[in-house]
């Protein structure tokens, strides 16, 4: 199994630096392209459940591309294979459904700067997760480093001159931290299931029942959407994009690769979202010289870990 994985182009680290950090990319671009989306559909900030109705449209819209697109490539239709259903069911409820319900939750009963922080803990929990309870590879000096330096980036990115209170209510700091939880245990169980079923696949029928489930959570609850500007259906069909590509390619690298190796580019997201949000959204006072030490202390713990795979 790992002479496959060394011979892998997947397994190469230029590849893996590309294609984790277009991930990554795609994703910061996502927190824009929300906050824009919000205001397209009519969907106030703490009206949760049209968050998740819009959210839920998004999933399942990202659903069909994947299988349209893996389906056009192989000239065939991709269905759902029988020995994955449990796999594709346990995936989309922890990446898609539990992973956005309670970030949702969590954003309408705390502050953007402490969310953005404790969101950022998946990278590190996530490699946790892989050790002490997939037991899917070893801790090492390098690993607890590479952490270390990126969550110190993230926590720079995010200490814009705002305050931070360090009290925990349930509904915030808690739902915040079971999405951190289920996000990184999803990193887990995609780098298991990938070596049974093709990612492909497990990623495009997840989003659609994760997709479904989370409209009609969203309209039981009341939410609803209205679109205010013609433009909101091509960027809908953007931000379903993102969720397409940027897993289905997270997807297939957790394939070939250990988990830690991968989710230390996690903590690259929120800085690919503080600078496009400067451009898209004009927040330019976003972008200060803190920012050149955060990038730098989050490229040297990819690095670090990075090093390690490649002994």
């Amino acid at each position: 199994m790992e002479t496959r994985k060394e011979e892998s182009i997947f397994h190469r680290t230029a590849v893996v630096c590309v294609l984790a950090m277009l991930c990554c990319a795609l994703w910061g671009s996502a927190f824009a392209c929300v906050k824009k989306s919000y205001q397209v559909f009519s969907v106030e900030a703490g009206d949760t459940a049209s968050q998740i109705l819009l959210a839920g449209c998004r999933f399942l819209l990202a659903g069909i591309l994947v299988i349209l697109f893996a389906s056009i490539q192989q000239r065939k239709f991709l269905p759902p294979k029988k020995s994955a259903g449990k796999y594709i069911f346990i995936l989309s409820m922890f990446q898609t459904v539990g992973q956005y319900v309670f970030f949702y939750i969590a954003l309408a009963h705390m502050s953007g700067v402490k969310s953005t922080i404790m969101d950022g803990m998946n990278s590190f929990i996530a490699i946790l997760i892989a050790v002490y309870i997939f037991h899917q590879e070893q801790m090492t000096r390098n690993k607890v480093i590479g952490c270390i330096l990126g969550f110190a980036g993230l926590v720079l990115v995010s200490l814009d001159g705002s305050t931070i209170t360090w009290d925990f209510h349930l509904m915030g700091e808690g739902m915040i931290l079971i999405s951190a939880l289920s996000s990184s245990t999803s990193t887990a169980l995609i780098h298991r299931f990938t070596q049974k079923e093709d990612p492909v696949m497990l990623s495009g029928y997840q989003f659609m029942l994760g997709g479904v489930i989370m409209i009609i959570m969203g309209l039981a609850a009341g939410g609803h959407l209205h679109m205010n500007v013609w433009w909101g259906a091509p960027l809908l069909f953007y931000m379903a994009c993102i969720s397409s590509v940027a897993y289905t390619l997270w997807g297939v690298l957790l394939k070939h690769n250990p988990g830690s190796r991968i989710s230390i580019f996690g903590f690259t997201t929120q800085i690919f979202g503080v600078f496009i949000s400067a451009v898209v959204l004009s927040e330019f006072n976003k972008l200060q010289p803190i920012m050149l030490m955060a990038l730098f202390l989050v490229c040297a713990g990819i690095y670090v870990v990075n090093k390690e795979s490649d002994n």
